[in-house]
Formats: C-alpha cells, sequence, structure tokens
C-alpha cells in the first residue's frame, strides 16, 4: 500500500487551518471575544486546548508576552488581560513543563505523570529536596498552613538572608516540578505556589497514565495542533528525549488503531520527508488547494508562537528563516531583539521589531524586514494592518 503524500503548501495550510489562523469557519475556533467574561475565556481555552500548551515567557517589550500574543493573533478584540488572568481557581487548565513552561488543559494533567516521577530529582539541581530536607518540610508545612505563597515572598534581596530565602524560591519549584506543589494561579504573572491536592481535581490526580499511554495521547494532541508533522517535531513538542523505543511504539501503536496514517510531504525537487497525519485531515488535502487566502489582512505572531518554534518545519512550509536573537549581543542581531513575523494569508512576509511604552502610551516599529521577494502592495497592507490590529489589542498608539 502507497504511503500518501502532501505538497509543502497542504502542510502550510492544514497547520494554519488547525491553529486557527486561516479559514476561521473551518477551525472550529471563535474568530472574535470581545470583553472579559465567558465567551473570551472559553475562546482562549479552546486555542489551548487544540495545542494541548501554551507556552510562557516573561519578555513584554512588544506591549503584551507571547502567551497573550498567541491569543490575540487568533481572536479579534481579545482582552490582553484575559490571557495574563487565564490561570485561576477551578480553571480546567494548569501550569507545568510540557513544551516549556506552559499552561495545559487539565484534561492532560493525568499524562504527565511519568515527568512528575522523572523530575523528583531536579533536571537542573538535582536532588535539592533531599539535600536540603529539613527547610523543605518547612516550607511544606508553611503552605499547608499558611495556604499559597507567591513566588515574591520566597525571594530576599540582600544580606546573607537573600541567599536562604533565595534557596526556598528553587525548593518550590522543585516540589512544583515534582507535583507536590502546582501553580494556584498568576497576578501581574507571579506565580502562587500552593499544595496540588488543592489545586488539581481530584479525578486528574487519581487516574495518572502509564508512560506508554501518556506517549500516546501525547504524541496524538501534538498531532492534531500542527495537522502533518514528522516524529522529531512530534517528540520536541513536548521534550521527549532519550525515548527512541517508546516513541516508536507509540506511533505504531496509534497507526494500527486508525488514529493516524504515515503521510509524506514532497517538496518541489521532488525530496520526501516522512511524517503523520490524522485520516480526517488527509481528507481536507483536496480542499485546501482550492482556498483563496485573504492576503491583506495581516496579523502577528509570538516568536514563541507553536506555528513557529520549529525553525526546519517554518523553513521547509513557508520558506521563511525563523531567527530569535533575543539572546544575541545587540550588534550581532540582523532583525532585531524581538522580532514578529507578520502572517498575510497563507504567507510569512516580513517581520517587525516594536517596543511598548506603557508611561506615553506607545507603540514604536524599531523596524520592518520583508522577505526577498519584492512586497507587493497587498502585502504592505497586510503588515499596516497586523500593526495596527496588534496596537489596537494592546491598548497603545502605534508610531510608526
Amino acid at each position: 500500500m502507497s504511503v500518501p503524500t502532501l505538497t509543502a503548501r497542504q502542510a502550510r495550510r492544514l497547520g494554519l487551518l488547525q491553529a486557527g489562523l486561516l479559514k476561521p469557519d473551518w477551525t472550529g475556533l471563535a474568530r472574535r471575544a470581545a470583553g472579559r467574561g465567558v465567551r473570551a475565556r472559553r475562546a482562549a481555552h479552546a486555542i489551548l486546548s487544540r495545542y494541548g500548551y501554551l507556552q510562557l515567557d516573561t519578555v513584554a517589550v512588544a506591549g503584551a508576552r507571547s502567551h497573550v500574543i498567541v491569543l490575540l493573533s487568533r481572536i479579534e478584540q481579545f482582552d490582553p488581560w484575559v490571557g495574563e488572568a487565564l490561570l485561576q481557581p477551578a480553571e480546567p487548565l494548569f501550569e507545568y513543563w510540557g513544551h516549556e513552561a506552559s499552561w495545559l488543559p487539565m484534561d492532560l494533567y493525568p499524562a504527565f505523570e511519568f515527568r512528575r516521577r522523572d523530575f523528583a530529582t531536579h533536571p537542573w539541581w538535582g536532588d535539592l529536596l533531599g539535600d536540603h530536607a529539613a527547610r523543605a518540610d518547612a516550607l511544606l508545612e508553611r503552605v499547608r498552613t499558611e495556604g499559597p505563597l507567591r513566588s515574591m515572598d520566597l525571594e530576599g534581596r540582600a544580606g546573607t538572608e537573600a541567599w536562604d530565602r533565595k534557596l526556598d524560591s528553587k525548593i518550590a519549584s522543585a516540589f512544583w516540578s515534582r507535583g507536590d506543589f502546582a501553580i494556584r494561579e498568576r497576578r501581574n504573572f507571579q506565580r502562587y505556589y500552593d499544595l496540588a491536592e488543592r489545586v488539581i481535581p481530584e479525578e486528574a490526580r487519581a487516574n495518572p497514565l502509564r508512560p506508554a499511554e501518556a506517549y500516546r495521547t501525547l504524541l496524538l494532541r501534538a498531532l492534531e495542533g500542527l495537522g502533518w508533522a514528522q516524529t522529531g517535531t512530534l517528540t520536541a513538542t513536548w521534550r521527549l528525549r532519550n525515548l527512541r523505543q517508546e516513541i516508536s511504539e507509540a506511533l505504531g501503536s496509534l497507526e494500527e488503531q486508525g488514529h493516524i496514517v504515515p503521510c509524506a510531504l514532497v517538496s518541489a525537487d521532488g525530496k520526501r520527508f516522512p511524517g503523520w497525519i490524522q485520516p480526517h485531515h488527509l481528507e481536507l488535502l483536496p480542499q485546501l488547494d482550492g482556498l483563496r487566502p485573504r492576503r491583506d489582512r495581516g496579523v502577528l505572531l509570538s516568536p514563541f508562537d507553536p506555528v513557529l518554534w520549529d525553525r526546519s518545519r517554518v523553513k521547509r512550509l513557508f520558506g521563511f528563516d525563523q531567527i530569535l536573537e533575543i539572546f544575541k549581543p545587540k550588534e550581532q542581531r540582523t532583525y532585531g531583539y524581538y522580532c514578529l513575523p507578520v502572517l498575510a494569508g497563507d504567507r510569512l512576509v516580513a517581520r517587525v521589531d516594536l517596543k511598548a511604552d506603557r508611561r506615553t502610551g506607545r507603540l514604536a516599529l524599531l523596524s520592518c524586514h520583508w522577505e526577498p521577494s519584492v512586497p507587493r502592495p497587498r502585502d504592505r497592507e497586510a503588515v499596516r494592518s497586523a500593526l495596527q490590529r496588534h496596537a489596537t489589542s494592546v491598548q497603545l498608539k502605534l508610531d510608526e
């Protein structure tokens, strides 16, 4: 039986469709959600659930942090406050190590039991809880009796006491990684640590998945968000390292059950790239060729957007070299500190570097770099509309 194939354009469009960035009436996701009510929160949860994660990042130089920009790019009239306050008691999500530190839908909590067990010894700090057992016990008892503690409450400012309080912050993070603590909520992006049993519903804690089932669950969720993907992208979505045999068995099991099928991407020069697709997405491919995406209305994408983090995939599907220069010295940057690619229809046409100034209420356009092809009028209009939409969303006035 021959393996089905798809083109880069089909894979690109399917990925954008699943991302909520193409053909709104096909995505099953809300296109608009104004205000701070239930509708806005549900729209955000639906996007998070589609991918299985919403990666967190602290940088807000463009007027909002990455996780909010992801939501703003998909939901018109979305209030950034909702994105910042999404993690609340009784909401169906939790914070944990997903792609990176992420907000994840609560239905995936049982799937991360293997990671909580693996992180009993902290991946960076070693056996921190064992090496400082008395202090760890004291902090655990403090949270048990006093209730949630802010991460700020565990940080010192100066003096000999500062080291000890900094250690408490590390211990709290280690308890969180191991599963003793959970993040109850965030206020002003500050974590509030609490006992896991006071945050995570009993039904989620009582039914942990075995590793094999967890891998199947996570790989399938990753593919749902991506549309078509190679094995490496699926495993990197959840940072599943050194598990080649286990991943192979999980994918084989999903294929036997009919949840996924092999599908090769054939590039313009005839090269084949093996990957996976779900059967119902395979049926969509002919319709994707007939789409006529509107190219004069653009959106800005966070550099940490789920569409963009896999650089080789972005190059293959979009012909776009996604470069993150936030960690480079200024003199070594080509495009800027925090560049946001501009999506116009199904093409990435430019990237812009922005700087917000809340004191003056302005959003400065520091640079705009176009892709090598000469920009067409509708591409310029797409960038203009993307910038204006973003400025309006983050409640700043655009300086061009």
